[in-house]
């Protein structure tokens, strides 16, 4: 994972497979930096992300509940088409944006 600021948002990228293995640590350091660094809504950047099950889904309306108390947003960009089924199919849209890009996501900040 690899995090960085911009604005309120924080932006974290994430690797890998996000399963019931991974998920606890990454939930674990995401609401951790959320935290530290105050911010107010996070964006996903889902670009090298191979494999997804239901334990991201679960992770995904973790976050979504802790940023919409705070009165923030979270959103979900590059995400690949494998993993866009799962959540397609799991609803979370209805909860989170999906943008095209960085680029995208910021503009619909403004």
């Amino acid at each position: 994972m690899e995090f960085c600021m911009h604005d309120t948002t924080l932006i974290v990228s994430l690797s890998g497979e996000i399963d019931h293995h991974t998920s606890v640590e990454i939930r674990e350091t995401v609401d951790r930096e959320y935290q530290k660094r105050r911010a107010k809504n996070i964006l996903f950047d889902f670009s090298n992300i191979v494999f997804m099950d239901s334990s991201g889904i679960g992770l995904l309306m973790g976050r979504y509940r802790n940023v919409s108390i705070c009165g923030g947003y979270v959103g979900l960009y590059n995400v690949p088409t494998k993993v866009d089924q799962i959540l397609n199919i799991s609803g979370i849209y209805k909860l989170m944006k999906l943008y095209e890009s960085k680029e995208h996501a910021f503009k619909s900040l403004a």
